[in-house]
């Protein structure tokens, strides 16, 4: 294949996931800007509020294992368009509902609809690309979902001052429709691949990743920090900003821009440098145990000491965060090559487990405190408080694993 058919390629395959990716991430965090909204229009109170917003990580987690038995049989193409299809369902239903459960099935339809956008990208790089073009591949992907972060940040509250959120949800409808499209128009299918393993053997390869020592030596930090990092991103951060600092919307708004752009810039690093830091004989585990122990650390002064320099801190947790993805390749590199994808796939489904328990059990932790004669502040330090003994405990069994 000569260099203009291997761009031809690129632009056919990586734009339409891109682009994927970017709205299943710019779905993910709206809601910390739209959820204050919702909650003043429709009384919601902070349970409910995490409750809806949680819904889509327990769809999208629910996914993960058929998932990736799903890519294997019929690939990559056809998987993500028809479950985009089933998003832009989802968000219509949302811009229509005026209770909380019509808003809670039109979240989770966006989750199940958006589940694949990341596995399938993945998949298809693995059918088409060498491995040595994998790192890379996997930052750009990663910044097209950091992109959407950073859509559903300052751009997203400056949208709410013209339109309000059930023409934006709206028009989210219509763009997911128009990916949908794209990937079933242009991307290409690999022709001639096996269509994968009967059901019963694909069973057998998720029931042998399960009992794995080295899956579950992950799995925590994949649940506690992983998913508890998301669980903040996508609304509780908002809140613990409001509460805690007392900062206005612009200003929560500002500062998740800033939060986007530092994680856009951390998937950036691990696109552009992580195969020279393997050259030089710094391992992933390395790079994960260090970014990770520095993350938790950096939640710890949030949690403490909450005025502390926030608008340099939050963006560095952030960009932290950004690097937890190694942990899909750790996982991955240890099975072989026919279990990789539902190696990933369930370490996703212990992620978007950790995202929809800690989104909602935060919420229900601060109204039980609070109707327990708790004030606010002290109902939410008690909760992120909570949420880092978790990440301590995983942490502290991260290192174990290793010595074991």
């Amino acid at each position: 294949m000569n260099s203009f058919d291997t761009r031809k390629l690129w632009l056919r395959l990586f734009l339409p996931f891109a682009a994927g990716y970017f709205l299943s991430y710019l779905y993910r965090t709206a809601n910390a800007v739209i959820g204050p909204v919702l909650a003043q229009e429709l009384n919601l109170g902070d349970n409910a509020l995490g409750l809806l917003t949680s819904t889509y990580f327990l769809a999208f987690g629910a996914a993960q294992l058929p998932l990736g038995m799903l890519l294997d049989r019929f690939g990559p193409r056809r998987v993500e368009a028809g479950l985009l299809l089933l998003a832009a369902a989802g968000a219509a239903t949302f811009a229509l509902s005026d209770t909380l459960g019509g808003l809670a099935i039109g979240r989770a339809l966006i989750g199940l609809g958006v589940s694949a956008c990341l596995m399938a990208s993945f998949k298809a790089f693995a059918q088409w690309f060498p491995p040595e073009k994998q790192a890379s591949l996997t930052g750009w992907i990663m910044a097209s979902g950091g992109l959407g972060a950073l859509a559903a940040s300052k751009p997203l509250e400056l949208a709410l001052g013209f339109a309000s959120w059930r023409e934006i949800a709206f028009g989210l409808s219509v763009c997911t429709l128009l990916v949908a499209a794209a990937l079933w128009t242009f991307a290409p299918d690999k022709t001639g691949e096996a269509k994968g393993d009967g059901i019963a053997v694909q069973l057998a390869g998720v029931k042998s990743i399960f009992g794995s020592r080295h899956f579950w030596r992950y799995a925590p930090m994949g649940f506690w920090f992983t998913g508890g990092f998301m669980a903040v991103q996508g609304l509780w951060a908002t809140r613990w900003m409001s509460v805690q600092e007392g900062l206005d919307a612009a200003t929560v708004a500002s500062r998740l821009t800033w939060m986007s752009g530092a994680m856009l810039a951390g998937f950036l690093a691990m696109g552009f440098f992580s195969t020279a830091l393997l050259r030089r004989g710094i391992s992933l585990d390395r790079i994960y145990r260090t970014s990770m122990t520095l993350a938790i650390s950096l939640l710890a002064v949030i949690s403490f000491f909450p005025a502390l320099g926030g608008n340099i801190i939050w963006p560095l947790l952030a960009a932290c965060f950004s690097l937890s993805n190694v942990s899909y390749a750790l996982v991955a590199q240890a099975f072989p090559g026919s279990l990789s994808g539902r190696a990933n796939t369930a370490l996703n489904l212990l992620v978007f487990a950790g995202a929809f328990g800690l989104q909602w059990g935060i919420g229900v932790l601060v109204d039980a405190l609070q109707s327990g004669g708790w004030s606010s502040d002290a109902a939410f330090r008690a909760a992120f408080l909570t949420l880092l003994g978790g990440q301590l405990l995983s942490l502290g069994w991260l290192f174990v694993g290793r010595q074991r």
